[in-house]
Parts: C-alpha cells; structure tokens; sequence
C-alpha cells in the first residue's frame, strides 16, 4: 500500500504561506533540491486540499507553475465540497478526506501519497493516516499566515527523525510519524 507523507516548504518561524495565503516569499527560495526531486520522482498521487488548489503559487504565470516547480504531472486528488464543473486532465475532484485517502492510495500504487494543504493533513494526521512528514525549512520569517501545522485545542503527533539535509535553498528534515505501540 502506497505510504502517505505531507511534505510543505516552511519559514523559520512555521508558516507554510503567509497573510491570505500568499506564497510568493517562497519564489526567491526555490531552485535545484535533490531532497525535493527525490521526492517529486517517489511521488505517485497528489492529495490536495481545495485552498491549496485553489490558492496562491510561487511561480504562478511561469513555466515553473504547479506541484513541484511545474514538473508534476500525474493523478491529483482534491478534496472539496464545491467541485469545478470540468476539471483539468488527471484532477478528480472527491467530497471526503477518506474518499480522497482511497483513490490516491489506490492512484500511486507502490510510490507515495503526497498531501500539500495544512488543514488537509491535520485532518489525515487527526485520521491516523500520515506515514511521514518532509518539510523544507526555509530562511525567512513570515510572522503571520497559515501554520504548517495548527489543531485549535492542540492534538500531539510524535515524530521520528529520518532525515537532515541543507541543499543551499532550504534544509529538508524528514520524519516518520511514530504510531501508539511502536
């Protein structure tokens, strides 16, 4: 079964976009990552929340537009409850996380699910559903905007470790979501 990573780009300060959901702080970071790329290459669905979707993009107007600076192309999930009426070639539109959950599993087959939205993956991660977590530390402070993780109330999710690296535009930690009994 494929596993399901949330993977984001974050300031130091933890935003993964800023006021009003605003990525373009992120544009000026962005360059060759072979973190990002092994990603992107072991990436076999996207699972994306409708803000995200719908949202801000560094490159928005550029070649570089889309899921991986432009490079994706493959099975992409959303998750909605307001659908477009004609979505683009490989986009399905789903009304629920465990629908969205399903069919991207299904989609990647032995590679990975990779969720890009916040509330979305608080939402897998509430589920039980994250394998792993790939964030990209960027060097800016934003001060404000949308968290790279944020349950009102607080909610614990132990991770593991797995990874450290510093390619010149971001450091890149990976963790494993470390599951009761383990």
């Amino acid at each position: 079964m494929a596993r399901v990573l949330y993977s984001a780009a974050m300031s130091l300060d933890g935003y993964v976009a800023g006021p009003g959901g605003d990525m373009s702080w992120l544009a000026q970071h962005v360059g060759p990552d072979p973190d990002a790329e092994e990603l992107a290459t072991s990436t076999g669905a996207l699972l994306v929340g409708a803000r995200t979707y719908r949202g801000d993009d560094p490159n928005a107007g550029t070649d570089a537009e889309g899921a991986f600076g432009g490079t994706w192309s493959g099975p992409t999930i959303v998750v909605t409850h307001h659908p477009d009426p004609e979505p683009p070639p490989d986009v399905t539109f789903v009304g629920s996380v465990e629908e969205g959950l399903d069919l991207a599993r299904a989609a990647a087959g032995e590679r990975a699910v990779n969720i890009l939205g916040a509330d979305l993956a608080r939402q897998c991660l509430a589920l039980g559903a994250v394998d792993e977590i790939v964030v990209f530390v960027v060097p800016e402070l934003l001060g404000d905007g949308v968290r790279l993780f944020h349950e009102p109330g607080g909610m614990s999710v132990r991770l593991e470790r797995t990874r450290l690296s510093g390619p010149p535009h971001a450091t890149s930690i990976w963790y494993q979501v470390v599951r009761s009994g383990r």
